[in-house]
């Protein structure tokens, strides 16, 4: 079958836009440069275009850091051109007006369409991809995750995931940041992926709320709000390797031990009664969590998924919950229980490959029991095809 998008990895030629010059969406064209792709980095405002071109830096939000002399600084808004690939590189309550946008700027109908935002898009909490999904077709939308701290990933590497729909646009994307020394795995759960990426950093602001009230409340807070996120991601069709592997628990950490991590910071000036609309000016950039997390909270609630401490963080967001009673609501809070799932674990699967094993040396007066085995032995046979014809990384 064919497909709609044209971006191909290995290609000469291929032309890239980045869409928004924050620390990422630099990093990202750096290094998209760094792999040969002919990249274009819009920046909003001509002053602020004439500052990157003049200096060739972005000492704003990622300073020490050289441009690439053919990477090339237009204005946010200008024509896309002949992009064979757009990445949008803004945060996500600003992501809709930028999708909306894209057409007039000439996106072609074959460029495929990269989200970097790990948050969610208003009103309704919508992951990125499921917004350019409705709107250009899943099979040329992806998303990056992952640990990716922006200076660290330009000059010493970082952990990303590629996660599309479409298999050979994932690896696609691999294939570029790994030529630009980046490690990039590939997946097929961008839902996964991204709602992992909103709760690390919801996780990281609601274990920086706790974290001066003690390390255990700290780690119950961020611990709660992965679980209560997971749910909703499940229900989504979303799956655990995600919140599990690099783009959940692996981004969690990096964003958690940060020295400069916005979302954690964000949580401790909250603890200290800083109201959350002036959080921002004493850090110096948008934080994501802070918007994501009413966003979380309301999809939670429409899913009837039970999320209390989300709900609690939103309440200390908005100032209708004391710290002392948002603690509280995190110290005492028993999550469902974890329950094995019947005929569901591997011991369960191994004895029921011995007991197909044994089936032709059972005696001919018990035909019931041999006829059971062989039926065992043929369904664990068409889930072992099945399998092995699935894409990689899927369970």
């Amino acid at each position: 079958m064919a497909r709609a998008h044209r971006f191909r990895s290995g290609v000469p030629g291929r032309r890239a836009v980045v869409i928004g010059a924050g620390s990422f969406g630099t990093a990202v064209a750096v290094l998209l440069a760094r792999a040969g792709l002919r990249t274009t980095l819009h920046a909003r405002g001509a002053e602020r275009v004439g500052e990157l071109s003049a200096r060739r830096e972005n000492q704003a939000y990622l300073p020490g850091v050289e441009l690439p002399g053919q990477l090339r600084i237009e204005r946010a808004g200008s024509p896309l051109g002949r992009a064979d690939l757009v990445l949008l590189g803004v945060p996500s309550q600003g992501l809709d007006e930028v999708i909306s946008g894209l057409p007039a700027a000439g996106l072609g109908a074959g460029a495929a369409l990269v989200s970097l935002a790990k948050g969610l898009v208003p009103p309704d909490g919508v992951a990125p991809t499921a917004v350019l999904s409705q709107r250009f077709g899943a099979h040329r939308v992806a998303c990056i995750g992952g640990p990716a701290h922006a200076e660290e990933m330009v000059q010493a590497g970082a952990a990303l995931v590629a996660a599309s729909a479409d298999e050979e646009l994932a690896q696609a994307l691999a294939g570029v940041f790994n030529r630009a020394g980046v490690v990039c795995e590939i997946s097929n759960d961008p839902t996964g992926v991204e709602l992992a990426g909103a709760a690390k950093n919801v996780a990281a602001l609601a274990s920086g709320a706790t974290v001066a009230q003690g390390l255990n409340a700290a780690g119950a807070a961020a611990g709660h709000i992965f679980a209560e996120v997971w749910r909703l991601a499940a229900l989504q069709g979303g799956r655990p390797e995600s919140f599990i592997g690099l783009a959940g628990t692996g981004d969690l950490v990096a964003t958690a031990l940060a020295p400069r991590s916005r979302n954690r910071r964000a949580g401790e000036l909250l603890a200290q009664g800083v109201p959350a609309e002036q959080i921002p000016l004493h850090i110096g950039q948008a934080v994501e969590a802070l918007r994501s997390v009413p966003l979380l909270a309301s999809a939670l609630a429409r899913a009837e998924v039970p999320a209390p401490v989300t709900a609690g963080l939103s309440g200390l967001i908005s100032g209708e919950l004391p710290l002392d009673e948002w603690v509280a609501l995190v110290r005492t809070t028993a999550p469902p229980p974890a329950r094995w799932r019947r005929g569901a674990g591997p011991f369960r699967r191994l004895a029921a490959r011995w007991r197909a094993r044994r089936a032709p040396s059972r005696p001919a007066h018990e035909p019931r029991a041999a006829a059971t085995a062989v039926e065992e032995h043929g369904q664990l046979a068409i889930r072992d095809r099945r399998r092995a014809r699935r894409a990689p990384g899927q369970p």
